[in-house]
């Protein structure tokens, strides 16, 4: 999505339309965010019957990850030159293809090229998703509750992901954590034509930067690839070694690229803005706490304390109502007292949270 995004004039529509619209795109950008975390209690029984090395099976999440990751700057440049609409439409129908797929996943390979392919799809609908609902809301208090409710939405995605993997990999199998988003994304495709306005962002320069995008998606694919293999190879090795230096390469590569494009995925000199800079990197470290923990949690649970999958989803209700209920509280707090008061106690919480985590022993239980 492009900055001039936020400065055009919305779409006229009824009031009740644009709720419902609203409604459309809020779905989707859950189901997306949900697909991070839904496989998570599905683990231990994909691995069983896919027959999955432990090194490889982070890959079901992994490669999701870093394909809605590395595209999606890409995909919000698509999505101001194409048409927002169209481009939505597109990465909805990729995805439900993707997660049919993915349920009918025969090996650990096709399970992992399959959810690259759902990881590309959702890079696609996010940010056109956003770019619609900017362009649906006027600037001011409808724009904020409506970004309120996606906020809300994305941050409980998350959180009710491993809660319906438990339930649905125990009442059926593991396949049925992706056959679930067919209808939903059946659904969404028939209602996006007949909801959904379609919008283009007025650009001086209609520049795609495939080149930027495809540097940023290959190395950190390679330095989650030679992260993995230096657990069994060892850091000292010679292919880990070229490994690390060939994403080090392609990540450097990345940053020249965008300082010498004309029309940069991501331009560089908005990171001399200390609140941006600073806001990034707390969301990259809780991100990365939150999602390591689910992943990491599923594996204690399940293979230590010999919880069954609904048992494991079960035992993260705690952790999903927490996250509904104190941002709903936060985002009050926020208007009132600001972010800056905030952001701290939440990092500190979840610091102290995670030295816990590290201190779980081998015969634990679930309040102790």
């Amino acid at each position: 999505m492009s900055a001039s995004t936020a400065v055009e004039a919305p779409l006229e529509q009824t009031d009740t339309r644009r709720w419902i619209a609203l409604a459309v795109i809020v779905l989707a950008q859950f189901m997306v965010v949900l697909d991070v975390a839904i496989v998570n209690v599905a683990l231990p029984s994909i691995k069983t019957d896919l027959n999955f090395s432990e090194q490889n099976l982070q890959w079901v999440i992994t490669a999701y990850s870093i394909l809605f990751g590395g595209v999606l700057l890409l995909g919000g440049r698509l999505a101001d030159i194409l048409g927002r609409r169209k481009l939505f439409i597109a990465g909805i129908a990729l995805f439900t293809v993707s997660s049919l797929l993915d349920g009918l996943a025969w090996s650990e390979g096709s399970l992992i090229a399959f959810r690259a392919l759902q990881g590309l799809g959702a890079a696609l609908v996010s940010p056109a998703a956003l770019s619609i609902l900017t362009t649906t809301f006027a600037e001011g208090r409808e724009r904020n509750r409506a970004l309120g409710i996606w906020g809300a939405v994305s941050g409980s995605g998350a959180a009710a992901g491993v809660l319906l993997g438990g339930a649905l990999t125990s009442a059926f199998s593991w396949s049925w954590i992706f056959f679930v988003n067919v209808p939903v994304g059946l659904l969404v495709l028939v209602l996006s034509p007949l909801l959904l306005r379609e919008s283009r962002a007025d650009l001086a320069d209609r520049h795609f930067d495939v080149s930027g995008a495809a540097a940023i998606t290959g190395g950190l694919m390679l330095l989650v690839y030679s992260l993995t293999r230096a657990t069994t190879h060892g850091w000292g090795s010679g292919s880990t070694i070229v490994l690390l230096a060939a994403s080090a390469a392609l990540i450097v590569g990345f940053l020249v690229i965008e300082l010498r494009s004309r029309a940069p995925l991501l331009p560089l000199g908005i990171f001399r803005l200390r609140t941006l800079s600073g806001s990034n990197v707390t969301g990259l470290l809780l991100a990365a706490a939150l999602f390591s923990q689910f992943f990491l949690l599923t594996l204690y649970m399940q293979q230590v304390l010999h919880y069954s999958a609904l048992k494991t989803g079960v035992a993260y209700v705690g952790i999903t109502l927490t996250i509904i209920i104190v941002s709903a509280v936060a985002q009050a707090l926020v208007t009132r007292i600001g972010v800056r008061p905030l952001l701290p106690i939440g990092m500190a919480l979840a610091a102290v949270a995670l030295v816990l985590y590290a201190r779980l022993p081998v015969h634990g239980h679930y309040f102790t």
